[in-house]
């Protein structure tokens, strides 16, 4: 393989990386703000069940609850909180 080639072949492939990266940028984005957001509401329900002896209001702590704190916010807290206190 000569020099010619391998800088096409180079250059055609930095080109297929620059298109993918674009392309998987907004995707990506998402997915790292909804991390941050199951992130914060992982803390929220840490300070509900830190002040559970204070409320009486405890939740599991779990990737599915985190998730709904984190999107939903206040009210996903409220929603798991009456999900609870209607099954039991």
């Amino acid at each position: 393989m000569d020099l010619k080639t391998a800088l096409l072949i180079g250059a055609g492939g930095l080109a297929v990386l620059a298109m993918a990266s674009r392309a998987f940028s907004a995707p990506l984005r998402l997915l790292g703000k909804a991390a941050v957001n199951t992130l914060l509401g992982l803390g929220a329900l840490l300070l509900l069940n830190a002040i559970s002896p204070l409320t009486g209001l405890s939740l599991g702590l779990n990737l599915f609850n985190a998730l709904v704190v984190g999107i939903l916010g206040i009210p996903g807290l409220g929603l798991l909180l009456l999900v609870q206190w209607v099954l039991t």
